[in-house]
């Protein structure tokens, strides 16, 4: 029976499993980021006093949204992974219980929760991180701006990696996703209240 090294190290290998992968982390990273220049502006908007509160508010959201990423693609991919070994089982007329494809799958699912758990908790702890010197070295405002560009440049990087490997122009791609970034920030900006 080969070693968990070696089958992470093989599921990696795997463009199939990379790709999966690969969508939910820039997908809940993306929605991840999003929320948290929305947090951030709307606590600067509402007065929050200091950074540490927005620091918290921000990770209730990135436990929120990780708990949700992760929790989410591990059931999703359980159901998915089930109904696809129940096919092969039918079509094979075997039972495949502690196989290597069950094994497989299995790995697969933790890779997917995995990776889907770390693009939200990228895309809020750093755009969060100018607020952990917010009164020593930034005050609010700059705290929130460099919030916002940080989140601006997440976005930009996720576009331009899918541009990257799509073929797309990277540079194109970026944009679009951080123009998404911009206009979170521009709305939390005009909201009444």
């Amino acid at each position: 029976m080969p070693s968990i090294r070696d089958t992470a190290v093989r599921l990696l290998g795997d463009e199939d499993v990379r790709s999966i992968s690969r969508r939910y982390f820039v997908s809940n990273g993306f929605d991840g980021t999003l929320t948290c220049i929305g947090v951030v502006v709307g606590a600067v908007l509402s007065g929050v006093p200091d950074g540490v509160t927005v620091v918290k508010i921000g990770l209730g959201a990135a436990v929120g949204l990780g708990t949700s990423a992760v929790w989410s693609v591990w059931e999703i991919e359980r159901a998915e992974t089930r109904a696809e070994i129940l096919r092969i089982e039918q079509a094979m007329l075997v039972d495949l219980d502690d196989t290597r494809v069950q094994r497989d799958r299995q790995g697969e699912r933790l890779v997917h929760a995995t990776m889907s758990g770390l693009g939200p908790l990228i895309g809020i702890l750093v755009p969060l991180s100018p607020f952990v010197l917010e009164g020593t070295v930034f005050s609010m405002v700059e705290a929130a701006l460099l919030a916002v560009g940080l989140g601006i440049a997440i976005l930009g990087v996720f576009g331009a990696y899918m541009g990257s490997i799509s073929g797309q122009r990277w540079y194109v791609a970026a944009a679009r996703m951080a123009l998404a970034g911009l206009v979170v920030a521009v709305i939390n900006v005009f909201l009444p209240g």
